[in-house]
């Protein structure tokens, strides 16, 4: 076998968000990973169709005013990114399933190289992030890395 010293480094980073621990870890090796191989980094947050229950789906004012707060919240995740050495910080604030919004529609639009998740998500049972990162390690067209 050829020397395995292969080292790979990824120009454009993209890594999903949710305030999780491990989506907060994620963010943090995403942040290192992108400022060690001077990489583009976009943070990514879905605000989720299970969040928003049949009334508050009704009043598109509730609906609007919470992706507001979802792109507001993705702000503070790009001044931390940039205030850590990142130069070159891109937010995206999507709605919809969680994987199946970041698969198909964010990837294709954001071309990244390098996609880091964390492996649970912060809401409930039935919403573990296991399924999402396992949904995306399975249909990304690009590296995915799950943080725990």
């Amino acid at each position: 076998m050829q020397n395995m010293d292969v080292e790979i480094n990824f120009k454009n980073i993209l890594v999903a968000v949710d305030d999780s621990d491990d989506a907060l870890l994620a963010f943090k090796y995403a942040i290192s990973r992108a400022k060690s191989e001077g990489a583009k980094l976009t943070i990514v947050s879905v605000l989720e169709d299970e969040e928003i229950n049949v009334f508050q789906s009704l009043s598109g004012q509730f609906v609007h005013g919470k992706y507001e707060d979802l792109e507001k919240h993705l702000e503070k995740y790009k001044k931390t990114a940039e205030a850590a050495g990142v130069s070159d910080v891109d937010v995206i604030a999507s709605t919809g399933e969680a994987g199946e919004t970041i698969i198909k529609d964010v990837l294709p639009k954001v071309n990244p190289d390098l996609l880091i998740v964390g492996s649970e998500s912060k809401k409930g049972l039935a919403r573990h992030f296991g399924s999402q990162a396992a949904y995306m390690a399975k249909y990304s067209p690009v590296s995915v890395m799950v943080i725990r």
